[in-house]
C-alpha cells in the first residue's frame, strides 16, 4: 500500500463485518457458556431447523468453508460434505444489537455514516486527514491509519472482526472491502484498478447479476478487465441501456461519491414486475396469481426483515400505453403476512381490472403489476382476537412457515422458495 498516491479528492471507507450472522452467533454462545468453543475457529453455520437439520445454510464459519460448504445451499447437502458440522439457529434480535454497537463506533470517526445493510456501511472520511494526521506513519499514512484504528477497536471492544475497502468512490471502496478476508484493509484507488481489479471474474464485479455474467461469458467478457475494454454500444445493445453503460462504467472504476448520513426508514414497501405477455381478460384468471403471490411474497420478506406492518394496501398496473392506475384499500389491522397481502391484492386487482368500471371493460391490456403496502407500524397497536384459538393456531403455523422462508431466502437468491399458487 506504501507505493500507491493517497492525493485524492474523495476518501470513502466500505466496512463490512465479516461472516456477520454467524460471527455474532458465536460471541453470544461464548457470553452464555464461557469456555465452550467459539464457532468462528470451527466448521459451523446459521440457518436451518437445528432440530431436525434441515433448511439452507445463511453463513458460515472460515472452516467451513474450507469443506466446499457455500451459503444458500441445503443443510442436508452441507452435512454430507462436513459431517461435524455444527449448526446455530439465526437470531436478529442478537444481530440487531451488534449491529447498533458497530454503528455506533463508524459514528465516532466520520460525520457521514451510511448504513446500508445490518452489517455494512460507507464512512465519507474527505476533509478529515486534519482530525486524523497524528496517526499517520510512512507505514500507515492517512486515510490507511484511520481504517486501522476504526478495524482494531471494533475487534477489540466488540470482539468480531470487519474488513475495511478504502477508494475515492463507493463502488471501489465496496469492491475493495470483499478482497482477501477477513480483519483486513484493502484500497483499490483510480490507479490500482488495472493490476487489482481488471484480473477479477466478470462476476465479481459488484451489481453485475448471475443472468448479466452468463451472458457477457457468452459473448467472451470473462473478467472485469474484459468488460472495461470493451466496445460500450456493444455493451449496450447486448445487455439494455441501463446495464450496458453500468457494466462498463463500474468495470472502468466509476462510482458515486455522495455517501448520505441521513437513515431514513422505509414509508412504504413495494414491488412491481413487467409481465412477460400482456395481462388481459382471456389470461387474467390463469395469469394473475402467480403474479401477485410472488409480488406479496417479495413485500412480505421484507416488512418481516424489517419488523413492520401495514395498513395500506396498493395494487398499480401499467397499460399498454404506459399509463398508470393504482387502487387502494385501508385495513382495520396492519399486516406483514404474505397470504393476507395476496388475497387484498386480488380482491383490489380484481375490482381495478374487472369491476364494471375496470380496466378491461375499457379495452385496456396490462404490461406491469405491482403491490405494495404503507402506512407502517410495529404491530403494536394491530387490534387480534386474543380469544378465536383456531385464529391463534393459525396465525402461529403461519409464522413458523413465514421463519422458515426467510432463513431460506435470507440473502441468498429470494426465489430460492415460493408458496404454491392454489387457484
Amino acid at each position: 500500500m506504501n507505493n500507491i498516491s493517497l492525493n485524492y479528492e474523495n476518501y470513502i471507507f466500505h466496512i463490512d463485518v465479516n461472516s456477520a450472522f454467524l460471527s455474532w452467533s458465536a460471541l453470544k454462545q461464548l457470553q452464555e457458556a464461557p469456555g465452550s468453543v467459539d464457532l468462528r475457529t470451527i466448521p459451523s453455520a446459521v440457518g436451518g431447523d437445528v432440530k431436525t437439520r434441515h433448511g439452507i445454510i445463511t453463513a458460515k464459519s472460515i472452516p467451513a468453508k474450507k469443506y466446499g460448504i457455500v451459503t444458500g445451499e441445503p443443510v442436508v447437502k452441507a452435512l454430507q460434505k462436513c459431517p461435524k458440522l455444527v449448526l446455530v439457529r439465526s437470531d436478529f434480535a442478537t444481530y440487531r444489537k451488534y449491529s447498533h454497537a458497530f454503528i455506533e463506533i463508524l459514528n465516532k470517526y466520520s460525520p457521514c455514516v451510511q448504513q446500508v445493510s445490518i452489517d455494512e456501511a460507507y464512512l465519507d472520511m474527505t476533509g478529515t486527514e486534519a482530525l486524523y494526521g497524528d496517526l499517520a506513519t510512512p507505514e500507515l499514512p492517512f486515510p490507511i491509519c484511520v481504517a486501522e484504528k476504526i478495524k482494531n477497536e471494533i475487534r477489540d471492544t466488540l470482539g468480531f472482526t470487519v474488513n475495511v475497502g478504502i477508494s475515492d468512490n463507493k463502488l471501489l471502496a465496496k469492491m475493495a472491502s470483499d478482497f482477501t478476508k477477513p480483519d483486513r484493509i484493502h484500497t483499490l484507488f483510480p490507479d490500482e484498478i488495472e493490476k487489482k481489479m481488471w484480473c477479477l471474474p466478470i462476476g465479481d464485479l459488484y451489481g453485475c447479476g448471475k443472468a448479466t455474467a452468463e451472458r457477457l461469458m457468452n459473448i467472451g467478457i470473462r473478467t472485469i478487465g474484459d468488460a472495461a475494454n470493451a466496445d460500450s454500444v456493444m455493451l449496450a445493445h447486448i445487455l439494455g441501456e441501463n446495464i450496458g453503460s453500468y457494466i462498463y462504467y463500474s468495470a472502468n472504476g466509476y462510482g458515486s461519491t455522495t455517501v448520505s448520513g441521513e437513515y431514513e426508514e422505509a414509508k412504504s414497501y413495494s414491488n412491481e414486475t413487467t409481465l412477460s405477455s400482456d395481462l388481459t381478460s382471456d389470461n387474467y384468471d390463469k395469469d394473475i396469481i402467480p403474479v401477485l403471490k410472488h409480488l406479496s411474497e417479495s413485500v412480505s420478506r421484507r416488512l418481516r426483515r424489517d419488523g413492520v406492518f401495514g395498513r395500506t394496501v396498493t395494487v398499480s398496473v401499467k397499460t399498454t400505453d404506459f399509463k398508470r392506475h393504482s387502487c387502494q384499500m385501508q385495513l382495520e389491522n396492519s399486516i406483514d403476512d404474505a397470504d393476507k397481502l395476496f388475497a387484498y391484492s386480488k380482491e383490489l386487482a380484481d375490482k381495478m381490472l374487472l369491476g364494471a368500471e375496470g380496466l378491461f371493460v375499457k379495452g385496456e391490456s396490462v404490461r406491469l403489476v405491482g403491490v405494495g403496502l404503507s402506512k407502517l407500524d410495529d404491530g403494536s397497536y394491530r387490534q387480534l382476537s386474543l380469544f378465536d384459538d383456531s385464529f391463534k393456531q393459525s396465525d402461529e403455523r403461519s409464522k413458523r412457515l413465514n421463519k422458515m422462508a426467510d432463513e431460506i431466502n435470507l440473502k441468498f437468491g429470494n426465489d430460492a422458495i415460493k408458496k404454491g399458487c392454489n387457484k
